[in-house]
């Protein structure tokens, strides 16, 4: 618990067993449920992750979009935590981004690594984030400098707001233009954080992903991705959890 407040902490997983200890080691005490989204790993992960006390849960659909909403249909929490399983981001700012949360009353943070990484970044990932910020901008008409971030922190109660189509990559920007863009309902705010080399292969890959999410950019501003219902319904979130 933190401030009165039930932490859950979501990661999508595949073939991450030699980034899960380092995520682990150094998590801070306040998270009170760990999620690893086992997206059919064919290494270790599933059982390091269970070492660790997390609470394992199998998405048999490939896809970063796809583990992702298992896991966060699952969560328990009512302030939800994401991040990749690879040690690339700071569990340290955990704390940090939930006081801005809960203090200033928002509720949704996305995490800006741009500028605050310990190596250089690959010039074609820096690029291609560019380029999806701009048109971001352009069919969206709200600003964001890393519109590819996998560290979010959220209130629970917004997943009921949520239309997510994406079981994908672009999974990462639509979370975002779904939360970003209903500022009647869903206060959100954009804070930078550091960025870590990552542990193991990148599952990116980048000229492809970067093409399908621009494209999807397209199909969602002209409502050609479907409708999708809620993520979790309003009567599930008010369910007590089973903790």
């Amino acid at each position: 618990m933190y401030k009165n407040h039930r932490i859950s902490l979501v990661m999508p997983c595949f073939n991450e067993e030699y980034g899960l200890p380092e995520v682990y080691r150094d998590l801070p005490a306040l998270i009170d449920e760990v999620i690893a989204v086992d997206n059919n790993s064919t290494d270790r992960t599933a059982e390091v992750a269970r070492s660790f006390g997390a609470r394992v849960i199998r998405e048999s659909k490939q896809g970063y979009g796809a583990a992702y909403k298992t896991g966060l249909r699952n969560a328990t929490g009512d302030i939800i935590v994401t991040m990749d399983a690879d040690g690339t981001y700071p569990r340290n700012f955990i704390p940090i981004l939930l006081d801005v949360m809960i203090d200033e009353n928002f509720d949704f943070i996305t995490c800006d690594r741009t500028g605050h990484k310990d190596k250089p970044s690959n010039w074609l990932r820096v690029f291609g984030n560019d380029v999806l910020n701009f048109f971001i901008l352009i069919l969206f008409w709200f600003r964001v400098r890393d519109s590819q971030s996998g560290m979010w922190v959220f209130k629970r109660a917004i997943l009921e707001h949520l239309r997510l189509t994406s079981d994908g990559m672009a999974f990462s920007e639509e979370i975002k233009l779904e939360a970003m863009s209903k500022k009647k309902i869903i206060r959100g705010i954009e804070l930078p954080v550091y960025y870590k080399e990552r542990h193991g292969v990148s599952k990116l890959r980048i000229w492809r992903d970067g093409f399908y999410n621009l494209f999807f950019l397209f199909r969602k501003r002209f409502g050609l991705l479907g409708s999708a219902p809620p993520l979790v319904a309003r009567a599930d979130l008010q369910k007590e959890p089973n903790v």
